[in-house]
């Protein structure tokens, strides 16, 4: 199965991060969030994916044309005959397709502009700034067995403030960042048929809008509830939380070994 990751957004809350990249190339302990994302997909055997380019791709094209070099322990250079050699390198078995999408094409439309790099089959579909604890193998037989056209990751993220039960003058709980008001929210980390293809209608179409909303009235909408972690970086503090996860050596999301 193949990943679908859009990475072609302005991040403009993120905008003292977005300015020299987009956000998927803001950087945890060092790696782009983006890789982050693939590793999680990778854990679970997923390791073809489809990178929606948009907004300054540039960078996500230089990172993968450089990986080998990203990702070397050990190099030389041989500065006069211009060669490269490689003695110890951690890179990763995977195949990358980088789709350039747009600056301004929408969710939908970016995701319908990949879909002739998918060979007809279900595959796995998420944005590029969120990372979770998810099984991901559990996601795509969970969305098997529904047999719907697209399956969606539920999720509910805890909420910025702690939380007081108050009485008369006294408080009677304190609960530091409850599990939000119990709302489930779209947590990304798609499974889809191709055959969502027909719910999208072009460039602008949004995703998150009437396609989601035809298939959810249509019945083809399924929901897999994750329970774990979850995060999405939308802005500095955002990124900074991540950034301390990781610096403890407990990020939730580091799911592979």
């Amino acid at each position: 199965m193949k990943a679908v990751i859009l990475a072609g957004g302005l991040g403009s809350r993120l905008s003292e991060e977005t300015t020299v990249r987009p956000k998927p190339m803001v950087e945890i302990g060092g790696k782009p969030i983006l890789w982050h994302i693939m590793k999680i997909y990778a854990a679970h055997g997923v390791e073809e994916f489809v990178i929606c380019l948009g907004y300054k791709g540039y960078v996500v094209k230089e990172f993968f044309a450089n990986y080998h070099l990203h990702t070397a322990e050990d190099l030389s250079f041989d500065l006069g005959g211009g060669g490269v050699e490689i003695h110890r390198s951690s890179t990763e078995p995977w195949r990358v397709t980088l789709v350039d999408t747009g600056e301004e094409t929408m969710t939908g439309g970016r995701l319908k502009r990949v879909l002739p790099y998918l060979g007809g089959e279900d595959f796995c579909f998420t944005y590029g700034d969120g990372l979770a604890d998810l099984d991901v193998t559990a996601l795509i037989a969970y969305h098997r067995e529904q047999g719907a056209l697209a399956t969606v990751t539920a999720v509910q993220p805890p909420g910025r403030f702690g939380a007081l039960e108050l009485n008369s003058t006294r408080v009677q709980s304190f609960e530091e960042k409850p599990r939000g008001d119990g709302v489930w929210l779209n947590g990304g980390f798609f499974v889809l048929s191709p055959e969502v293809d027909r719910y999208l209608e072009g460039d602008h179409s949004t995703w998150e809008q009437e396609p989601l909303r035809r298939l959810t009235g249509e019945g083809q909408l399924a929901s897999y509830r994750h329970r774990g972690f979850w995060q999405a970086m939308d802005t500095l503090r955002d990124r900074h939380q991540l950034e301390q996860l990781w610096e403890s050596g407990h990020a939730p999301w580091r799911v592979w070994a």
